[in-house]
């Protein structure tokens, strides 16, 4: 399902994304996806959809699959996974509580994230399920966006286009806490701060793969749900790779949203079982 970000106030709205951030190649985190909702920058023209995989006939007549605990995770027959893998587990009691580590080694160097239970429980346990599956190695992060308002790289999509996912979505859990943006006049924007991991998504309540890491702080409506934070590991390969810009493009040779100029791939998602 694509995930990306809307285009910053007084712009003109921005093509529709591959789909999540998506338009990464050319792209645009969030249009619909930071997905839909990022808001802050008119992203560059991306490329076309990658066609889905046709769903089959079973699943395009039985109704979608839910889980019956709290984050009540549910497919998305229209949109299948980029990569084949279960819904996650759904525990009644839901684990809300603790922080659990997670590094991402890049071909760029590693990424460390602390992920909080706490925060967003549902998220934090969607998110060990796809590190669990391997859905994010060998993944590209597909989006960097390089707005004064909005600092963001976008990954979390195994096909690269923006518009792939894990096959289901689940609920927001959003932040209440959030200092307004100074940069905002209208007082919506609220201030996603250097070092936060969060969710992208395509509207209210359809998370699912697709994350992105703000390199700087940035300007968003609160729409997207906070689950962890970037190590200073982490902050620096961030650095390194937003250092390179976004690639030019033959519609435009000095974008400031679109696919990364210094490739970068999710080699492994490993979590950490200290604490």
């Amino acid at each position: 399902m694509p995930s990306e970000l809307p285009p910053r106030p007084g712009t003109a709205a921005p093509r529709r994304p591959v789909r999540a951030l998506t338009r990464l190649a050319g792209v645009t985190l969030l249009a619909g996806a930071l997905v839909a909702g990022i808001a802050a920058a008119a992203p560059a023209a991306a490329p076309a959809p990658a066609a889905a995989p046709a769903a089959s006939a079973d699943a395009a007549t039985r109704p979608p699959r839910t889980t019956h605990g709290p984050c009540a995770y549910t497919e998305t027959p229209d949109e299948p996974a980029a990569r084949p893998l279960p819904l996650p587990p759904d525990p009644r009691r839901t684990p809300a509580r603790g922080n659990v580590r997670v590094t991402l080694s890049t071909n760029h160097g590693p990424i460390g994230l602390t992920l909080d239970r706490e925060a967003a429980p549902c998220t934090v346990q969607s998110f060990l399920h796809l590190v669990a599956k391997r859905f994010y190695d060998r993944t590209p992060c597909h989006r960097l966006t390089a707005y004064p308002t909005l600092s963001v790289l976008q990954c979390g999509d195994p096909s690269g286009t923006g518009e792939g996912g894990p096959g289901y979505r689940y609920r927001d859990e959003l932040p209440t806490d959030l200092p307004p943006a100074p940069t905002d006049p209208t007082g919506e924007r609220r201030v996603y701060a250097r070092g936060v991991l969060a969710m992208a998504n395509a509207g209210p309540d359809t998370n699912g793969s697709q994350f992105f890491l703000v390199y700087a702080n940035s300007a968003l409506r609160p729409n997207y749900t906070i689950f962890g934070e970037v190590d200073a590991a982490g902050l620096a390969t961030l650095d390194r790779i937003a250092a390179g810009g976004v690639a030019p493009t033959a519609e435009d040779p000095a974008p400031v949203d679109g696919a990364p100029a210094l490739p970068v791939e999710i080699r492994r998602a490993v979590r950490s079982h200290h604490r």
